[in-house]
């Protein structure tokens, strides 16, 4: 993921592609995913934070993903469908509107 994320973060210094979800382009309006191309940048520079404010949900999914091979999957599938379901839509949910605010489509 370290070299992936290097790998992202040079490609992009190189040429900027400029919006690339094709909900946002076609809309104008970011998806709950908008900004994961902008986590991946951020940490490959080496800056966390940013990374963070680019996509909380995305970049909590990177940090699940690094660590499943510890046990994570197992304590996930040990709770109850209906509350993982609920649990994903609801950050789903929170990262769409965290994008309209980050956006500035909702002020």
């Amino acid at each position: 993921m370290t070299a992936a994320a290097l790998l992202v973060a040079a490609a992009h210094g190189v040429h900027d592609p400029g919006i690339i979800c094709p909900f946002r382009a076609l809309t104008g309006i970011p998806c709950p995913f908008c900004g994961g191309t902008t986590v991946f940048i951020e940490l490959g520079s080496g800056h966390p934070v940013r990374a963070l404010l680019a996509n909380p949900l995305v970049f909590l999914g990177a940090i699940v993903f690094a660590v499943a091979p510890l046990g994570v999957e197992d304590r996930w599938r040990s709770v109850a469908p209906r509350a993982r379901a609920w649990l994903f839509g609801t950050a789903v949910t929170g990262s769409g509107i965290w994008q309209l605010f980050r956006c500035g489509v909702l002020l």
